[in-house]
């Protein structure tokens, strides 16, 4: 892990930092990027997220250390840049956040209602599972993303997420592709990726999760999706949804080959 002191200062440059993002242009929001990358607070999260990893919780007062995130039990190191992906156990096609419910649950005890408590943090309402996210996808750093789709299982996760991807509804008839499948479409300020593209698909989706210095915290794959549901109007996903599971399956399908970079600094 970079050092401590790096994060601090970056940390306290973020005053400066937010102002500057509300009204620069998207050249101005890559320069404080790349100022700030060396002391991206998203490392603080990473910290409390390992602490939650090796702590003993729950019913059965055991750690999570145990956990099989695809790679065999305990082993992090690489396992999310092949997520989501087809477990045996559970028969299915998991995310992160999915499996790592699963891991709380049957290790530890938890009800699903508690394993799935406070998913997103707000005001005087601090999550546990950002922080263990921000953990888990830190052990996947500078390695490609390589997500299979040689179950049949995962051909169906990849096709059902590339129809919600392109389903157009709510009030204003959007679709995910209505932002983010085409080139150079820009909403304010903010480019957009378009995320049917490999370039620009790897640069976006291998950035989650991320520190957004608008919100003061790191936010996971589930909520940046939420996020955009809410945009499109749509009801919100519940949290480790199956349909969840299925778009990202196709967002990290076509991100394959880049290489992993977060929990990255967003606007």
């Amino acid at each position: 892990m970079r050092h401590i002191s790096k994060v601090l200062v970056g940390a306290a440059g973020f005053a400066a930092a937010a102002l500057a993002l509300a009204g620069g242009q998207s050249d101005e929001i890559a320069k404080y990027r790349q100022l700030l990358a060396d002391g991206n607070p998203a490392e603080l999260w990473e910290m409390r997220g390992e602490e939650l990893w090796k702590q003993k919780a729950g019913p059965n007062n055991v750690s999570l250390e145990q956990c099989d995130l695809g790679k065999g039990p305990g082993v992090l190191k690489g396992a999310y840049a092949e997520l989501p992906r087809y477990f045996k156990d559970t028969k299915k096609v998991m995310d992160l956040e999915q499996r790592l419910m699963h891991c709380r649950m049957t290790l530890q005890g938890l009800t699903a209602e508690q394993a799935s408590a406070q998913p997103f943090s707000a005001t005087g309402k601090a999550s546990d599972i950002e922080p263990m996210v921000a953990y888990i996808t830190s052990q996947s750093r500078g390695i490609k993303m390589n997500v299979a789709m040689s179950h049949p299982e995962e051909k169906r996760a990849y096709e059902i997420g590339k129809k919600l991807f392109y389903y157009r509804g709510g009030s204003h008839d959007f679709a995910c592709a209505s932002c983010h499948s085409a080139d150079k479409q820009r909403i304010r300020m903010q480019d957009l990726p378009n995320l049917t593209v490999k370039a620009d698909a790897q640069a976006a989706y291998a950035t989650w999760p991320a520190y957004r210095v608008s919100q003061g915290e790191v936010r996971t794959m589930q909520h940046r999706l939420n996020d955009c549901f809410r945009q499109q109007r749509f009801p919100e996903p519940v949290y480790a949804s199956e349909a969840i599971t299925a778009v990202t399956m196709f967002l990290a399908r076509n991100a394959n080959g880049g290489v992993y970079q977060g929990p990255a600094l967003k606007r």
